[in-house]
């Protein structure tokens, strides 16, 4: 856990867009599990079932903290009525599918861009402490339109940073891989054809950065107290091909490849060829500044020159350590 985060958190209020999903879900088993003493929870969403479906499992007369709004990052005005004396938000929100987003695209760009302005417009009006989006892989060098609103929304937030006067609300980016327990993952589709004689994949080439949602957690609460705005944070991860993890999950099935999905890429990049001009490494997290003389607040950080950061050219988990990631989720 996060050195201070109790402190941190004491008495404070957080909304989470988008609240219902695999990171809102798990940050409340996260709150209730560290004893956190927050002021309140919300949690914001647009899916009716799954809030009703967590109230039953955290009714309101036990874990008082917590809130459920109905909502929707699309509408400004709903956003500024749920941010009051809200002092940091969390943007998971977002349509993430790859292959819907090659078909819908100017849904996404609804949700995922004109969305994050939103919640840009929101914070401010509410002169939130600290805004965090969720970002992703595919933002770096998208090839996919997914990717490429991760990108617009990334930029959105951190522009942010410039336009805000003298308001002192800090905007900040965290972008990471694949999470393996999320509902977005491939996992949870191996592990329902295990039993079956043949698994299709995309490419057995294919290679995926590999991150646990507990992870994911720590590195979005590190970055609420110490990002001063205008970074994105990328961690450190290892990567996984996609062939070993069909191996750690049916070692016995049958492998087809069936060509790669629409969007798809044969590997991922957490940090791009342009973005080296200005990171910061720890040893556990790098910080990306997309300005010419950034200013490092944070400690224990070094300049270090990197020539991108991609699945490929990367650290690699073995078979045995796949399947006890999977063993652990289940």
């Amino acid at each position: 856990m996060i050195s201070g985060i109790k402190k941190f958190f004491k008495n404070k209020t957080i909304l989470i867009t988008g609240g219902t999903g695999t990171f809102g879900s798990s940050f409340i088993k996260f709150v209730i599990k560290e004893k956190m003493q927050l002021k309140k929870l919300i949690l914001l969403s647009r899916d009716e079932y799954k809030q009703h479906n967590l109230s039953i499992k955290y009714p309101e007369n036990k874990y008082k903290f917590l809130r459920f709004y109905l909502g929707d990052i699309r509408d400004e005005e709903r956003l500024v009525t749920v941010m009051k004396d809200v002092d940091y938000v969390i943007n998971a929100a977002a349509l993430k599918h790859v292959y819907k987003a090659e078909h819908d695209p100017i849904e996404f760009i609804k949700t995922n861009v004109y969305g994050v302005q939103n919640i840009v417009s929101a914070s401010l009006k509410n002169q939130v402490k600290k805004v965090i989006t969720l970002s992703t892989d595919k933002a770096c060098e998208p090839y996919n339109l997914y990717g490429a609103t991760k990108l617009c929304a990334e930029k959105l937030l951190l522009a942010a940073n410039n336009i805000k006067g003298k308001n002192k609300t800090y905007f900040s980016v965290v972008r990471y891989g694949n999470v393996f327990n999320s509902r977005g993952s491939i996992v949870p589709k191996l592990l329902s054809l295990k039993n079956k004689n043949i698994i299709k994949i995309s490419d057995s080439k294919m290679t995926r950065f590999s991150m646990m949602i507990d992870e994911a957690i720590e590195m979005v609460n590190w970055s609420l107290i110490n990002c001063n705005g205008k970074e994105i944070v990328v961690p450190k991860l290892k990567s996984y091909r996609l062939i070993d993890l069909v191996k750690a999950i049916a070692p016995k099935c049958k492998i087809i490849n069936e060509g790669k999905k629409i969007g798809e890429k044969i590997h991922e990049k957490l940090i791009s060829n342009q973005e080296t001009e200005n990171i910061f490494f720890n040893g556990k997290y790098y910080l990306i500044f997309n300005e010419n003389k950034p200013s490092l607040k944070i400690k224990n950080f070094k300049k270090i020159d990197l020539n991108g950061y991609n699945s490929k050219e990367n650290t690699y988990l073995s078979i045995n350590e796949l399947r006890d990631k999977i063993n652990s989720i289940k």
